[in-house]
């Protein structure tokens, strides 16, 4: 039940905004076994000034196809799951739409199950709709 939102420049085409929302939730499927059809994506373009970012803290020299994607998840993962995230998410994103590895930050958030509904008003994924009160 991940979301995802991803921060970029403003000026990249639908295409490569598509593509770049399946290839993260490609790399979560793999990575943390999301569900197949579970892509839920913000892609929030930015204005020049609206999106700052420093081009070598903690690695670099970042360019301006620099992507920041912030992630909230369920369940917590392991610090080798997320590394394994981590590295196919480098690999596809270069080898789909030619973005390199130093431009790509990833921040993950994890979160439980009652503090999602997924619609009708029904708290997490374990409650059935007749479970819902009416009050």
């Amino acid at each position: 039940m991940p979301t995802v939102r991803i921060s970029l420049h403003k000026g990249k085409q639908p295409d490569y905004l598509r593509e770049l929302a399946d290839t993260v939730y490609d790399a979560m499927h793999e990575a943390f076994n999301v569900p197949e059809g579970d892509q839920f994506v913000m892609i929030h373009q930015h204005e020049a000034g609206e999106f700052v970012f420093n081009r070598h803290y903690l690695g670099g020299p970042r360019n301006d196809d620099f992507v920041l994607i912030a992630i909230t998840i369920g369940r917590p993962r392991d610090s080798q799951t997320k590394q394994a995230f981590y590295r196919r998410l480098n690999v596809l994103l270069g080898e789909r739409l030619g973005i390199a590895s130093e431009d790509v930050m990833v921040q993950i958030t994890t979160s439980e199950a009652d503090d999602w509904s997924f619609g009708g008003g029904r708290m997490g994924v374990l409650t059935r709709p007749d479970e819902v009160s009416a009050s």
